[in-house]
């Protein structure tokens, strides 16, 4: 590890010392406060681990409610990290089985918060590290890229898989999102439960307050 590596990683640590706030839960886009702190927010498929992911991030092992039933999280919630950079936990898309008007007032809040929402500095795409990706997350990233809104893909539960089977995902996921244009070039692997990659999630997101 260079010493820009280390630079990085403790700026992350730093940025996530204090915790984390639950802010408030937003249905309808009208109610979203004003656009002021950055804000990163985290999208996925139902069950991908986000609420997890969070929890991990900022040291907090129930500020984002986890459920082993998808479909849990129904807003946009956001949490304060610091004065200068907010969290948004995102609906999970892809959960079928949730009546069709909620999924299709979940889709529509998420279509209009990314594509207009100029705090927003990034979003990490959570893909679940055994199944690859999958055609919500496609469409996920065409939106994205058709905003031009800078995302980055996060790989989850890594500690479920071997290594060779990570090296094929993360190289099947390299050659996906290669020619989109909003596309982060850099995967990230991770397991909440395990701790594996939370810091250099941390130190990403601290990147984006230079």
């Amino acid at each position: 590890m260079d010493m820009s590596d280390t630079v990085d990683l403790e700026a992350g640590r730093r940025l996530f010392a204090s915790g984390a706030d639950y802010l408030l839960s937003v249905h309808d886009l009208a109610a979203i406060p004003p656009a002021g702190p950055v804000e990163v927010a985290f999208a996925g498929r139902s069950n991908v681990g986000k609420s997890s992911l969070i929890n991990a991030l900022t040291n907090r092992k129930k500020l984002a409610k986890t459920s082993n039933a998808p479909g849990r999280t129904q807003s946009l919630n956001l949490y304060r990290i610091s004065d200068d950079i907010h969290l948004v936990d995102m609906p999970g898309y892809g959960f079928a089985r949730a009546p069709k008007a909620m999924v299709k007032a979940w889709t529509a809040l998420i279509r209009a918060y990314l594509a207009g929402r100029p705090s927003l500095r990034r979003v990490f795409v959570l893909v679940d590290s055994r199944h690859g990706l999958k055609d919500g997350d496609k469409a996920i990233m065409d939106l994205l890229d058709t905003a031009a809104v800078s995302y980055q893909i996060v790989l989850t539960k890594t500690d479920k898989i071997s290594g060779s089977a990570l090296d094929t995902v993360k190289d099947e996921t390299a050659k996906a999102i290669a020619k989109r244009a909003a596309a982060h070039p850099d995967i990230l692997a991770t397991s909440s439960e395990k701790g594996v990659g939370i810091d250099r999630l941390r130190a990403e997101i601290a990147s984006l307050l230079a």
